[in-house]
């Protein structure tokens, strides 16, 4: 059984960055393929991110490519999502979420964080 906690959100304008960081606990972090999904009010979860096992190849929603980079740190077991230029659409509850393979589809992650809310003003 993984544990996820999220950190790093906050309120923040429009240009400006953040750097997210998912901290897992209670698993085997070599074993999963880690993603960030956003949730924006009113709106469904929505795939931001993910990063594959071993060679930690990447997956990007169009609206964040280019802007966002999610990175992880074996030995610390996190995962990170740096967001640059963010926008005021980027404003969501951020999720991070842990499964064997990568998926963009937010059913298949058996392991989520609480979440941390990300607030960017114009």
């Amino acid at each position: 059984q993984v544990q996820l906690v999220e950190s790093g959100g906050g309120l923040v304008q429009a240009g400006d960055s953040l750097r997210l960081a998912c901290a897992a606990s209670g698993g085997t972090f070599t074993d999963y393929a880690m993603a960030w999904f956003r949730q924006a009010p009113g709106k469904e979860r929505e795939f931001v991110a993910a990063i594959t096992m071993g060679v930690a190849n990447t997956y990007y929603a169009d609206s964040v490519k280019g802007r966002f980079t999610i990175s992880r740190d074996d030995a610390k077991m996190t995962t990170y999502l740096q967001m640059n230029s963010l926008k005021p659409e980027d404003t969501a509850v951020y999720y991070c979420a842990a499964r064997r393979f990568h998926a963009v589809t937010s059913s298949r992650y058996p392991y989520w964080g609480q979440g941390t809310q990300v607030t960017v003003s114009s």
